[in-house]
């Protein structure tokens, strides 16, 4: 039952060439019950041979030869047939693949930014690429032929029975034993196998991809060894799940190989002794070599079945864990989506819980934003800011309360639309592996040269790209050139102004910034926060000293709220982070260190 959910789950993705894959099953079963008819044939040319042997008649050996080209015209016939039948098959899994990578990718674009930082790329990757293959393998060979093989062993069965059923039923016992130890072969305890085998080649890929990105680090601290253990591990565990479920299917496999090519065991004395039982020796050793001429096609027809059971287990296990993407929950979105005419921001009872979280990130959280200004969350790491900020975009969609701007809430406007609206400039920056120019060019696609150019000397770029082989057109990466973070930052910050976005989410956006790399920073942010209404995350509290409002996060609530001024005078959470924060800046004036 769960096979057919899971067949009729793939038949879903196949969308309009659903109708080949059932012309082509239809056509290999046609062929597969085709294919037995050169066995007869060929049998009967063998009869007429022997007999025009014992009678020495021309007529015999000429029928013989009539039964030779017959059974090559049925087998050429078969083999066109089958032929078609891949052909359908085949275009209808190579489309099937790539509506599942496309739908796929299209449902991915659906879903919070939170679900990618839960979710490793190398593990989402493999889970579309190779199942999506894996899908066109079972569609393309694997189901045409399991038809075939359904539909082979009736044929076979009453071919078997036509000439001689005693001879028949002989050679269908080390089938039926084969057939026992296939199922158990395949069920019992290595029922589950295909799950975890993809779920370890699942962690051990995404291992691979964590254990090379991280590489830098494990360089300069020196921890090869601790870094390379899970990767390890996650090989290790690989092998032994492939090693032993191909020892615990050695003994069976070996013992359904044996049965099903000795059937000439049995089926050879039997043979014999009914010729030399029977009163007609010659008609019963006629229809003995049929037997011997037909057994090792019903062997291939279990083999095949194997086989395709094998796929079909493959395709079952690649559906299901498709079906954990399909099923991760959109954002919602409304079915008359609004348009907010102003930019201020208010929250109102907003709480967000991650998941497997004990405590909530932010609870019960009531703030306002207004337009134009700038608002400052500081506070403790782990307190709630970032994930306050990530809630405006919806990033993260809020549990509870409502995110409104312009008085409208977040959820009744369009994502491309809330999308158009905000600018974010995050810590950790990431360029595309082409031209500066494409990646500024990013913040606004329509933009013209003109535009990108004055966006990146708003941004303090400039100094940049002056120094690069071919200017703003350089390429960043591995074929390109390398920059530092506090440049990458900036060419971000070019991106956000070109996009001219009314709202602005800065995220620490100076964290990784040396001291000439900070002020260019700081500078660029009067171009890209003018008239702006923005949202500033910053540990440096220098960086918000002038900001229009400042908001103490800690426990996932808002500690205070006020100006510089107001905090300091206050004496409270600010007051104290103050005090310490200069303490520091003093300190390492005094030590010949800057700030």
């Amino acid at each position: 039952m769960q096979k057919k959910q899971s067949l009729r789950r793939l038949m879903r993705y196949a969308g309009s060439y659903r109708l080949l894959t059932v012309i082509g099953c239809v056509l290999s079963g046609i062929a597969a019950a085709g294919i037995l008819l050169p066995f007869v044939c060929i049998w009967f040319a063998g009869r007429e041979i022997i007999r025009s042997l014992i009678t020495a008649q021309q007529a015999d050996a000429a029928q013989a030869v009539s039964w030779g080209w017959t059974a090559l015209w049925c087998a050429l016939a078969s083999m066109l047939v089958y032929l078609a039948a891949l052909l359908c098959t085949h275009l209808a899994a190579f489309r099937t693949a790539r509506n599942i990578r496309v739908q796929a990718g299209s449902h991915l674009l659906t879903l919070p930014i939170s679900y990618f930082s839960s979710h490793e790329s190398g593990r989402l990757r493999k889970i579309i690429d190779d199942n999506a293959a894996l899908t066109e393998q079972l569609l393309a060979h694997e189901l045409p032929d399991l038809v075939g093989a359904i539909v082979t062993p009736a044929a076979c069965i009453v071919l078997l029975c036509v000439f001689d059923w005693r001879m028949g039923v002989l050679c269908l016992i080390p089938l039926i034993l084969a057939a026992v130890i296939l199922g158990g072969m395949m069920g019992g305890k290595n029922a589950g196998f295909f799950h975890k085998y993809q779920t370890a080649l699942e962690d051990m890929s995404s291992q691979a991809v964590e254990y090379v990105r991280g590489m830098p680090v494990v360089k300069v601290f020196q921890q090869t060894v601790y870094s390379f253990k899970r990767f390890h591990d996650s090989i290790r565990r690989y092998a032994s799940l492939a090693s032993s479920y191909a020892m615990s299917c050695c003994r069976p496999y070996t013992l359904f190989y044996t049965i099903l090519n000795g059937a000439f065991i049995i089926l050879i004395p039997s043979g014999m002794a009914l010729i030399q039982a029977a009163p007609d020796g010659w008609h019963v050793f006629l229809d003995f070599l049929f037997y011997i001429l037909f057994t090792p096609a019903c062997a291939l027809m279990l083999m095949r079945i194997m086989y395709a059971s094998e796929a079909i287990m493959q395709a079952d296990e690649a559906v299901e864990k498709l079906s954990v993407i399909f099923s991760a929950k959109p954002l919602t979105r409304t079915a008359s989506p609004q348009k907010p005419q102003q930019f201020d921001i208010a929250f109102s009872g907003v709480s967000y819980t991650y998941p497997q979280a004990a405590e909530p990130a932010v609870k019960n959280i009531s703030l306002y934003f207004p337009q134009g200004k700038t608002t400052a969350l500081v506070g403790p790491s782990g307190g709630g800011k970032s994930t306050l900020a990530a809630l405006i975009p919806r990033f993260q969609e809020a549990q509870q309360g409502h995110i409104r701007i312009g008085g409208i809430d977040v959820a009744d406007i369009a994502p491309q639309e809330l999308m158009s609206i905000t600018a974010c400039v995050f810590q950790n920056t990431r360029l595309f592996k082409t031209s500066i120019y494409e990646n500024i060019r990013a913040g606004k696609p329509s933009a013209s040269r003109a535009e990108i150019l004055a966006a990146a000397d708003a941004a303090q770029c400039m100094d940049i790209i002056s120094k690069l082989p071919d200017g703003i057109d350089t390429g960043i990466g591995a074929h390109g050139v390398y920059l530092s973070g506090g440049e990458q930052q900036r060419i971000a910050i070019a991106r956000a102004i070109l996009k001219d976005a009314p709202i602005i989410i800065l995220d620490e956006a100076t964290a990784f910034a040396d001291p000439d790399n900070e002020y260019r920073i700081q500078k660029s942010f009067e171009a890209l926060t003018k008239n702006k209404t923005v949202v500033l995350i910053a540990h440096r509290l220098s960086t918000v000293r002038n900001a229009d409002s400042i908001a103490v996060i800690a426990h996932g609530a808002v500690a205070e709220q006020g100006t510089h001024d107001e905090l300091l005078a206050k004496n409270g959470v600010y007051a104290a982070m103050w005090n310490e924060y200069t303490c520091a800046a003093q300190w390492k004036a005094v030590n010949g260190g800057t700030q």
